[in-house]
């Protein structure tokens, strides 16, 4: 018998090639099937799966923001409101009713009852909008020891009129029965008549320097005129909310990136542009809110609607791979927001279920959004990741280190928003994992990789 003797090399050799054999590689195994390592849930969301996330948010705001009003010195709840004799103030609480992040809660509330068909969400607003409209109509203003109550009756700036006004109208035009004509006809007018406007009627500030545009009051005043626009019949309303959007526009919109500078100062020859991110999110709701609204053959309807798909266009350039966008959008080393990202889901998912842009398109990217914004939301409904109130700045600085905190309340409204559209447009659309990727589901079509 002969014996082989084979070198210690070679068996190295013979065994590494065992090794390899064994591993999935291309001839073994279809390598585009593996599963990859995604930071965000990847795949169209359950609409169950949404509702509790609406309902854990609910839960926590329910607990946590004013519902009555007390004697301002004994603190003894007030049930009588028709006395109207004694010094009263809204009952401690985590949030303000009479803020403009409120005005978008109360709207949030509003469409989640439509959107699951649970009462208590429209109840949650409705019962602090006819609180509100009941201290108005019951109390004398030396009686109101709530400065914020005070605000809402002498708005000093937009903040204090424009999101209440449209919730507001969308709540008594949804059954609410309260009076509040009177504090509608008071928003609109400061709105109308009082607020600063450049000498082109741009509605601006005097600060942080004169004649300065803040991009974010595009949203604090034109959903309200579109809304009194329907709620009125008058097109004044509908031709001013036009206007606004065009001259904001016209100035801060950056064509080539397809997104809008935070602020604007007349007296800059060179204008700063810092990209922020819920500012942004305040204008691309504001095109969707007032289209809801404007007569398509009114002569400002186009223009409108093809600066939503610029915006929108431009926004998808931005979102990260974890389904958030930035701080600032253009700067992947700012952190990443979760109040934009959850105003981005319910503003192209409200545009695409409007048919405002296309649904294969844009709704994947809704859909990952959402899963992203979900995450944000922990166990005890309390939104995580939303940047505090933020001013203007021209350094870079002052928006990348703007804190993040959980009672910021400017991301409890969107996230109510963004979920109840998502779960509207999950009723009318099926979407399927095609060839690894989340794609629309098109009925009589199997595209899926053969």
């Amino acid at each position: 018998m002969k014996h082989y003797h084979i070198p210690v090399v070679a068996l190295l050799f013979l065994g590494s090639l065992t090794s390899v054999n064994a591993q999935k590689n291309d001839a073994t195994a279809p390598l585009h099937l593996l599963q990859p390592d995604y930071p965000t849930h990847y795949g169209a969301p359950k609409k169950d799966s949404i509702k509790k996330v609406l309902d854990r948010v609910y839960k926590f705001l329910d607990a946590n923001s004013a519902s009555k009003i007390v004697n301002a010195t004994t603190k003894a709840e007030i049930t009588n409101y028709k006395k109207g004799n004694e010094d009263i103030m809204f009952e401690p609480g985590a949030f303000r009713l009479t803020s403009y992040e409120w005005g978008v809660t109360y709207a949030g509330m509003l469409l989640a009852s439509k959107a699951t068909g649970e009462k208590y969400f429209a109840d949650y607003s409705n019962k602090r909008i006819k609180l509100i409209a009941d201290i108005a109509e019951n109390y004398q203003e030396k009686n109101i020891k709530d400065k914020d109550m005070l605000k809402t009756l002498h708005p000093e700036a937009l903040d204090f009129a424009g999101a209440l006004c449209a919730a507001f109208i969308k709540a008594k035009q949804e059954g609410l029965k309260a009076n509040v004509d009177p504090l509608i006809n008071n928003y609109i007018d400061f709105i109308s008549n009082k607020q600063f406007r450049l000498q082109d009627g741009t509605l601006a500030r005097n600060r942080p320097q004169d004649n300065t545009l803040w991009l974010d009051d595009m949203f604090m005043s034109v959903p309200a005129l579109a809304q009194m626009g329907k709620y009125t019949g008058d097109v004044k309303y509908f031709d001013d909310a036009v206007k606004q959007v065009n001259q904001f526009s016209g100035r801060m919109f950056n064509k080539e990136k397809g997104i809008y500078m935070h602020g604007w100062v007349q007296s800059m020859e060179d204008h700063p542009q810092f990209h922020w991110g819920r500012a942004n999110g305040w204008a691309v709701m504001t095109m969707v809110e007032l289209l809801e609204v404007l007569p398509k053959n009114h002569p400002g309807y186009a223009g409108v609607l093809a600066q939503l798909q610029a915006h929108i266009k431009g926004l998808a350039k931005y979102q990260d791979g974890t389904g958030f966008w930035h701080q600032l959008l253009d700067r992947n080393d700012t952190y990443l927001e979760t109040s934009a990202t959850a105003i981005y889901t319910y503003s192209i998912a409200r545009a695409i279920n409007r048919g405002y842009v296309d649904k294969m398109t844009y709704a994947p990217a809704v859909l990952l959004a959402w899963n992203a914004v979900a995450s944000k939301v922990n166990d005890k409904g309390q939104v995580e990741g939303t940047c505090v109130g933020t001013g203007m700045g021209f350094d870079p600085a002052f928006y990348y280190y703007r804190p993040i905190n959980v009672f910021a309340a400017h991301g409890y409204g969107p996230v109510l928003l963004a979920g109840s559209e998502v779960i509207l447009l999950l009723k009318d659309s099926q979407f399927e994992i095609n060839d690894s990727s989340v794609q629309l589901k098109i009925e009589g079509k199997n595209n899926q990789h053969k």
